[in-house]
């Protein structure tokens, strides 16, 4: 009775060390998009995505920046930079899954409620 309670044990740990490994990989081959704009993109547009009125970065936080802007517009900006500003192309920096992910977090700053 004892080994068979050490063997379903055992096995329980084993599933659920699998199923935490496998979380992980996951979560490594799935970039997040908040971690990737704080590494890219907020020295430029702010941690908070305020943008700097100095230097012309826009606020990804107003709702109203956000409606002027189509997603294919966005999407463009960040894979070929913007003509004419500091805006730098991302190919060749980010895949298209990475860029996606920025892209999706840029537009999820747009939904927040100001403080």
């Amino acid at each position: 009775m004892r080994f068979l309670q050490n063997l379903a044990l055992a096995v329980l740990v084993a599933g659920l060390f699998a199923f935490m490994v496998s979380v992980s990989i996951a979560a490594a081959k799935k970039p997040e998009g908040a971690s990737i704009y704080a590494q890219k993109c907020s020295m430029c547009h702010g941690m908070e995505g305020k943008g700097y009125p100095a230097i012309k970065t826009p606020d990804f936080t107003d709702p109203k920046w956000q409606a002027a802007h189509t997603d294919k517009e966005l999407q463009d900006a960040i894979a070929n930079g913007v003509p004419g500003t500091a805006m730098v192309s991302f190919k060749g920096k980010l895949n298209k899954q990475q860029m996606e992910a920025v892209f999706k977090y840029i537009r999820s700053l747009g939904t927040k409620e100001k403080k």
